[in-house]
């Protein structure tokens, strides 16, 4: 996008693409401002309905990394008219419109297009108070670092596709996908939040440099700190990565400064794809522990994993 031309311009925009942030932020009046992003991806579990109940939420995920509140959705899919049975994607919308219904989306309609790659997800809209938006370009020096919800479900769904998951770790993964984000964006409304990023396909260290980056902070992370999903170190051994885990690596590897100290495989998993993953969030070290108590009653393996501190060489130190 770099070689694109400048737009003019706006006041009213309050978060664009500049700071690789969530989601865009649009103000409409001093107290009101809408929230809109996109995503959507390929199957990373077998069954369709699921797939598309974990596709909604990452999509909504955004919103609420936002601590926005999340409205309207337009569904993006991607289906081949030959060769597979249609009621799959009946599944699949299925799954997805029950999410939206459960947490209070309408869906508006959508569009698809016949592909041999199968890939579904939503375009969201959500409202959120202007002054109470949460940033990549939030985060201070000082504060603590907070991830609602474990990592690994990359290499998880890369053992799915070659069948070297056990099932009760494909179960716990799936769990953590569809644990939404509704009730982390009322805690940051909550506690006044001011940085957050939700945990996606650029892996846990690669969101952190993006708030690094745009908070011009070095972010210290305890890598033993980090909450793991069941099953991930180990199949991070066993050579079940996604092609995610090289790109992230190329991309921000020269800005993470590693202890030698750190595991190969946690480290794998921490450069690992992450689908529908937690919200990473930085707050004052004195509202940390309180915002921590809230953030347990409905994310058990919530975690304080690090610390921003004064920018040195490296936008990320993992210890």
């Amino acid at each position: 996008m770099s070689g694109l031309p400048k737009q003019p311009f706006d006041p009213n925009l309050i978060v664009g693409f500049d700071t690789a942030d969530d989601a865009g932020v649009y103000r409409l009046r001093d107290d009101l401002a809408l929230v809109q992003t996109v995503d959507f991806f390929t199957p990373i579990v077998d069954d369709p309905y699921e797939y598309g109940r974990i596709a909604a939420l990452n999509s909504i995920n955004d919103v609420w990394a936002m601590a926005g509140t999340p409205l309207t959705a337009l569904a993006i899919t991607c289906f081949p008219k030959k060769g597979l049975d249609p009621n799959i994607l009946t599944q699949i919308m299925r799954g997805g419109l029950e999410v939206l219904t459960a947490q209070g989306v309408t869906l508006l309609g959508g569009h698809s297009v016949d592909n041999e790659q199968i890939m579904f997800g939503y375009a969201v809209t959500g409202l959120i108070d202007p002054a109470k938006v949460a940033k990549n370009s939030g985060a201070r020096i000082g504060d603590v670092l907070i991830l609602t919800k474990p990592i690994g479900t990359g290499v998880i769904s890369t053992a799915i596709k070659f069948g070297k998951a056990r099932e009760e770790i494909v179960a716990g993964s799936v769990a953590t996908m569809l644990t939404t984000g509704k009730q982390a964006a009322e805690a940051m409304r909550d506690f006044e939040v001011r940085a957050a990023t939700d945990v996606t396909g650029f892996s846990l260290l690669g969101h952190a440099w993006e708030m690094a980056s745009a908070s011009n902070v070095t972010l210290e992370i305890q890598a033993q700190a980090v909450p793991i999903l069941e099953g991930a170190l180990e199949l991070a051994g066993a050579g079940m990565l996604t092609s995610g885990d090289k790109t992230n690596r190329e991309y921000v590897g020269a800005k993470v400064e590693v202890s030698g100290s750190v595991d190969p495989n946690l480290l794998r998993v921490l450069f690992d794809p992450q689908t529908a993953g937690g919200i990473l969030m930085a707050i004052a070290a004195e509202r940390a522990e309180s915002l921590v108590s809230k953030l347990k009653q409905s994310y058990p393996r919530v975690a304080i994993i690090g610390r921003a501190v004064e920018p040195g060489p490296h936008s990320i130190v993992l210890r």
